[in-house]
């Protein structure tokens, strides 16, 4: 912006000039000084509060998962005294898990959700041709354990357990299936979901699976009697929910699902839908930080499509503006 303004400029000094004619004669002349106005233009930078599209920043991102071979299995199961009234459940559970397997390339080890008994666990794992009684004597092998803490349980014997890396495969994807009647309890060593999701999703170059066989609300329940609110598994809920794996009623008359999803969810991601409705204008794809442009939006099913399919281990981020719906006091 532009302001005009008034300055005074001094034409001539106010001084008198002397010349000389001849030796004998002066002339004296002086100079006048005349004050005239003149227009100067001066830039001046004025700060104007420039309104924005209104909206939430929301981001969606996954890890894409590298081509595996098989998949690693590990069932974490509680054994504490209020599993007991579950045998049945559990032993017909384990029986619908195991013929749902595919017929080849999958190992499976089921390990205690307390991590005590977890980090000292070496049992050969179950291969494809094993049978249910198999199952059972693994069961029975892993004894009886005093803490729920399945995270806690995975990360001890993965991580602490040496015999773990004489079975499982660096190239094989990874599916943990929790099986408990009560809250995942890890919450000293995680004590956000999150924490322990951080870790979990670097394993295998992010080819992770997940399901949970737990406790649900007294709402959702097909048990026969009321669970207790307080061992409903919402933290085993939450952490597969964020890998979009299934969760399942520990009272449910069939656990296939548990492993059925995950070993028809191994091939890399080709799109991703979002969680919210975005402005189309305001996406934004990002792959290991950069801006990426090989891709597409089809708003009708609010999907981003990739054009270059991104390799794995790569982290693709997409970030997008939109709207919170404002449902408005109903007054009830």
């Amino acid at each position: 912006m532009i302001f005009k303004f008034l300055s005074f400029l001094m034409i001539a000094a106010c001084t008198q000039d002397y010349g000389v004619i001849n030796s004998n004669e002066i002339i004296v002349t002086e100079t006048v000084v005349e004050e005239v106005e003149v227009e100067v233009e001066v830039p001046v930078y004025v700060e104007v509060e420039v309104p924005v599209n209104e909206g939430v920043i929301w981001v969606d991102s996954f890890t894409q998962v590298m081509e595996i071979q098989g998949i690693d299995i590990l069932w974490v199961v509680d054994r504490s005294g209020s599993m007991n009234k579950y045998d049945a459940e559990l032993l017909a559970g384990l029986e619908a898990m195991l013929l749902a397997l595919p017929t080849s390339d999958w190992r499976l080890v089921i390990i205690n959700a307390d991590p005590d008994r977890a980090v000292v666990n070496n049992q050969f794992p179950l291969v494809p041709g094993d049978t249910i009684a198999d199952a059972e004597d693994m069961l029975t092998m892993i004894g009886s354990g005093f803490y729920e803490q399945g995270f806690n349980s995975v990360y001890e014997y993965i991580v602490l357990n040496p015999y773990s890396s004489t079975w499982m495969r660096p190239e094989a994807g990874l599916l943990v299936v929790f099986v408990s009647d009560e809250e995942e309890q890890s919450d000293i060593e995680y004590p956000n979901v999150s924490d322990f999701l951080g870790w979990y999703r670097t394993q295998k170059m992010g080819s992770v699976f997940m399901a949970s066989i737990v406790t649900h609300s007294a709402e959702t329940s097909v048990c026969t009697s009321s669970p207790n609110p307080r061992d409903e598994g919402k933290r085993y809920m939450e952490a597969t929910t964020a890998l979009g794996g299934v969760v399942i009623d520990i009272c449910d008359t069939d656990w296939s699902p548990g492993v059925t999803d995950a070993t028809n969810s191994l091939d890399p991601y080709e799109s991703i839908t979002l969680t919210h409705e975005a402005e189309a204008d305001s996406i934004r794809v990002f792959i290991d930080g950069a801006l990426n442009h090989d891709w597409y939006y089809e708003s009708s099913t609010n999907t981003v499509h990739f054009t270059v399919i991104p390799t794995s281990g790569q982290l693709v981020e997409v970030g997008y503006r939109y709207i919170e719906q404002d449902t408005g006091d109903t007054g009830l």
